[in-house]
């Protein structure tokens, strides 16, 4: 496949490329200096390096900027907060003020130079942090924190603000948290908690406080990183540190808008490679969200689509609520890996379980039948007129007594099982206490999931707040709808990194030969014609119809001859768009008099409407397949991506597409044709013959490769319509736009 091949340029000519084009080989890459073998052929990264962020989660020693103990003060409350963090961590805490001696009866020093050691972390509680940035990069502090507002978030002047501080931050060689951040960072983690632990990443600090709140249930929180206009520090540096880190089980995120997409998608590749799950919360899906999200962060929402698509890439668990970003990173970060992926209802009413079942069943969750035997089995302890074929319906009473625990041993116990889940819509003592505790006792000795919803609205009975949260291996939740989001979550996460394989290990370094060939094409600010985008095509391996470019009646009538009768006929101009709405395309002539006259007809047409044609082509007529649209788009956070779904005229209306930001290989463009609707028309529907897959996804692949070679001088492409034929039959790409930056 083109898509996974490496080119044949030597290193030596990879690096001449480079700085021909006026590239410097990159700056360092967080911590590890990026070169010319970093990049793939467009000049983007293909690896970044983890920050060593020990010393700013836990310093040894500290300077707080701004210091103050005077009463009714900001700075006195985060200044009394911070004493108390650095206390519980063991941290050496200086008060940094001109004008006090002593803050909190410690002593004050008037400035950085003044400091009696080099510290770890500074925290700058001062309106403006640039004049203090120099004093801290010759003091060698390693990290500090900004809390001042009034930068990006607030617009233009502000955005130039932010711009001044991070070139001052670049400069300094230190590492920036902020500006417009909090202290969620120094907050009180519980020590008595064990396990797992969930590491947060937040762009708003309050918008994580449900998360943090986990603690009080038992959930182990290790870090919160409050990231806010991410001047420097971003949520690429925290997922990356984070997911190297042995004690983090999952890695909770609540995103308004990303600093660099790049940067972004080789963090979430790093939590894939090392099995870490990523659940975030991204605003941004309307457009309320995505303006309210810039102005509160000043960065660029991004596409929603491609953001989407892209977190799916590479396995990103998108969620939608707050409840639901709790409930799925605690699941995933202690539950083990599924040994099976079926999940058995099991409850004491045959309507709680019916209605659990169709919704798990709705949401893709797989709840296969019980075999023969099992459901005789579970009969022994269940009357035999109560249905136990998945949902299992135990009709109360067996709860109460020894048979209990039998029955959910014997679920447990079938292979096909890897969940058993046990929604219990209030509590009914002593029967609900009891079915607790052998749930409790159960999850202790197997190695499958067991989870529980807690449906009571009141949420303080004992069998809830002593039994269930008291367990770290059933799984409680207080919803319905939340539990299948974190199962559909889990089986999604494990069913990824089963088999992830990194595509930034198999991206392309070198140029491939198509390079040079497609260059001489490109025309910049302007619009190809038909002609020149299906040269670019052809350059890059991608199937067209025999055509021939004409500018007279005479020579089209010569070239339909050459062609083959029947033909379709096309004016072909730099600034045509949509050809169809102008009546600028003829099909099915047969005859020369038919092609003649259609000469006659396009070439009237274009000056009527005032269109400059480089000619008209005469095209073969390809046989009907399914009709396909394949593209490039560029988009402000990933740079070029590739798009395909149903083509044809009413492509915008369908608008049923599929969206990737390369590098991507063979398995995720086949992928990407599963995500469509009319995906069936590609299978065959009313007789007609299924449809060339393999080639459909070749042209995918080939496509990308032009999107990461030509990204930077290709704006846009649009293969539409793809002309996909019967297996064994290939794809022909009928028609073409490009569109050069």
């Amino acid at each position: 496949m083109l898509g996974s091949t490496h080119g044949t340029l030597t290193t030596d000519s990879r690096r001449a490329r480079v700085i021909a084009c006026g590239e410097q080989p990159g700056p360092a890459v967080h911590g590890r200096p990026a070169d010319v073998d970093d990049l793939d052929v467009g000049g983007r990264p293909l690896y970044a390096g983890v920050p060593d962020l020990d010393r700013f989660f836990r310093p040894e020693s500290v300077a707080v900027i701004g210091a103050s103990d005077a009463e009714g003060r900001p700075n006195t409350g985060i200044t009394r907060q911070l004493m108390a963090w650095a206390d519980r961590v063991g941290a050496r805490l200086h008060p940094v003020h001109p004008t006090r001696t002593t803050v909190f009866g410690r002593p004050c020093f008037p400035s950085v130079p003044d400091l009696p050691e080099q510290v770890d972390l500074a925290v700058v509680l001062v309106a403006d942090p640039l004049p203090v940035i120099e004093q801290l990069a010759e003091a060698k502090v390693k990290f500090a924190v900004a809390f001042a507002s009034g930068f990006a978030e607030t617009g233009e002047e502000g955005a130039l603000a932010q711009a001044q501080l991070a070139a001052a931050v670049g400069r300094s060689g230190l590492r920036l948290l902020g500006p417009n951040t909090n202290l969620n960072a120094f907050e009180n983690f519980r020590e008595d908690l064990d396990g797992p632990a969930i590491a947060l990443i937040t762009q708003s600090g309050h918008q994580g406080r449900p998360v943090f709140a986990l603690q009080e249930l038992g959930i182990r929180l290790s870090h919160w990183a409050p990231t806010g206009n991410e001047a420097d520090l971003e949520t690429a540096d925290f997922i990356s540190y984070f997911a190297e880190r042995p004690e983090v089980g999952a890695i909770a995120c609540y995103l308004e808008g990303l600093k660099d997409g790049r940067a972004f998608l080789l963090a979430a590749d790093r939590a894939a490679r090392r099995k870490v799950p990523v659940v975030a919360v991204k605003v941004g899906r309307t457009e309320t969200g995505a303006r309210t999200a810039a102005s509160h962060t000043g960065k660029l929402t991004g596409a929603d689509t491609v953001v989407d698509a892209a977190m799916r890439q590479y396995g990103v668990l998108r969620v939608d609520g707050l409840d639901e970003l709790q409930d799925t990173a605690s699941l995933l970060a202690r539950a083990k890996a599924p040994v099976a992926d079926g999940v058995v209802v099991y409850s004491i009413s045959g309507g709680t379980g019916a209605h659990f079942a169709d919704l798990a069943s709705e949401a893709g969750l797989h709840l296969p039948q019980l075999s023969t035997a099992k459901q005789a089995e579970l009969h022994e302890w269940i009357p035999p007129y109560l249905s136990v074929a998945n949902p299992v319906d135990n009709g109360g009473h067996p709860v109460g007594d020894w048979r209990g625990r039998k029955i959910i041993d014997a679920i447990l116990d079938d292979p096909e099982v890897g969940v058993l889940v046990c929604p219990i819509t209030g509590p009914f003592p002593p029967l609900s206490d009891k079915l607790v505790e052998d749930l409790v006792a159960a999850a202790e000795r197997t190695d499958k999931l067991v989870c529980v919803v807690w449906g009571s609205p009141v949420g303080t009975e004992p069998a809830y707040r002593e039994v269930l949260l008291g367990s770290s291996r059933v799984a409680t939740f207080r919803t319905v709808g939340n539990c299948i989001t974190a199962l559909r979550a889990y089986f999604s996460h494990h069913r990824f990194v089963h088999a992830y394989r990194s595509p930034f290990d198999e991206a392309p370094r070198a140029l491939s030969p198509s390079f040079r060939k497609a260059q001489a094409l490109m025309r910049p600010g302007e619009q190809l014609s038909e002609h020149a985008a299906k040269q670019l095509l052809r350059a890059y391996g991608i199937r067209v119809p025999r055509e021939q470019l004409v500018t007279s009646a005479a020579a089209a009538v010569r070239a339909a001859g050459l062609v083959g009768y029947p033909v379709v006929m096309k004016a072909s101009g730099g600034q045509i768009a949509h050809k169809t709405e102008l009546g600028l395309v003829k099909v099915g002539l047969t005859s020369a008099s038919q092609v003649r006259d259609a000469y006659r007809e396009l070439t009237d047409i274009a000056r009527y409407e005032d269109v400059t044609l480089d000619g008209v082509l005469v095209c073969q007529m390809v046989e009907r397949g399914v009709e396909m649209v394949v593209g490039v788009t560029q988009d402000d956070l990933f740079g070029p991506t590739v798009t395909v779904g149903l083509g044809g005229v009413l492509v915008e209306v369908l608008r049923d597409v599929a969206v990737r930001v390369p590098p991507f290989g063979e398995d995720q463009a086949a992928e990407m044709l599963g995500e469509l609707r009319g995906r069936p028309l590609l299978d065959g529907v009313r007789g007609r013959p299924p449809a060339d897959l393999d080639a459909l996804v070749e042209v995918i692949l080939r496509v990308q490769r032009m999107a990461l070679e030509l990204g930077d001088v290709l704006s846009e492409l649009d293969i539409n319509p793809l002309m996909v034929l019967p297996r064994g039959q290939g794809a022909v790409a009928l028609d073409a736009l490009a569109v050069c930056r």
